[in-house]
């Protein structure tokens, strides 16, 4: 397949990935819980979305060293979207697999830059993970306590280090990329925040816009880091 018709074909499965997107974020409007006949739209919609995500990185990566952790990523965040979804309380193994999602991006963000270098990005997120705790301890499930440290921290791990990565590598060819997967790490702690808070603490309005979108842009920026990761 030559550079021109990877490409367009790339660019139809991210136009795909956008229509599911939008039609999972639509199926958990209208149907938000089992009860409903439109149900069905979420179920096949969400995961469709991270698995067409997934495609695309195995067809386009620039740089298997980065690429492959990213894709790996993608596959544990289709399975946490199966079981956040699934009928019952499988939350726990959700938050496992996408635990394992931000351990790929890491492993992925430390492949060409080192990870704690900028301790002004770090300390930060620091912050942010301790205000989120003391908003949510009193709110969880004892045993949700511990991984829920263990994944915020993890979270914004990740999160820090994708900024840090793209001020390591200010001004050479990779920096565009870069700059895909700090704004993804972003998009990521605000998604997972609300997820939280809508869950344990407090019934946000449209919870499911602001979680979906937010997810669905992160999982978009990281995908989109890996294609010109060759040229870094």
């Amino acid at each position: 397949m030559d550079k021109l018709t990877e490409t367009r074909s790339n660019t139809a499965l991210y136009w795909l990935f956008a229509i599911c997107a939008v039609l999972a974020i639509l199926g958990s409007l209208i149907a938000p819980d089992d009860s409903s006949p439109w149900r069905w739209l979420h179920y096949l919609t969400k995961p469709t979305a991270t698995l067409l995500l997934l495609v695309a990185v195995l067809r386009g990566m620039g740089s298997r060293a980065y690429g492959l952790p990213v894709a790996i990523g993608l596959a544990f965040a289709a399975a946490g979207d199966f079981f956040l979804m699934l009928p019952g309380d499988y939350f726990l193994a959700g938050l496992v697999c996408f635990l394992i999602t931000h351990c790929a991006y890491i492993w992925a963000l430390t492949r060409d830059s080192r990870f704690g270098r900028h301790v002004t990005i770090f300390a930060p997120f620091a912050v942010i993970a301790a205000a989120v705790f003391a908003g949510l301890w009193s709110h969880l499930p004892s045993p949700m306590r511990i991984p829920v440290v263990i994944y915020a921290l993890v979270l914004v791990g990740m999160a820090a280090q994708a900024l840090s990565r793209d001020r390591q590598l200010a001004g050479t060819p990779g920096q565009r990329a870069a700059r895909f997967a700090a704004f993804g790490g972003l998009f990521f702690v605000v998604s997972d925040t609300m997820l939280a808070y809508g869950r344990f603490r407090w019934n946000i309005p449209y919870n499911a816009i602001w979680v979906l979108s937010t997810y669905y842009a992160a999982q978009y920026l990281f995908a989109r880091s890996t294609e010109n990761d060759a040229e870094a």
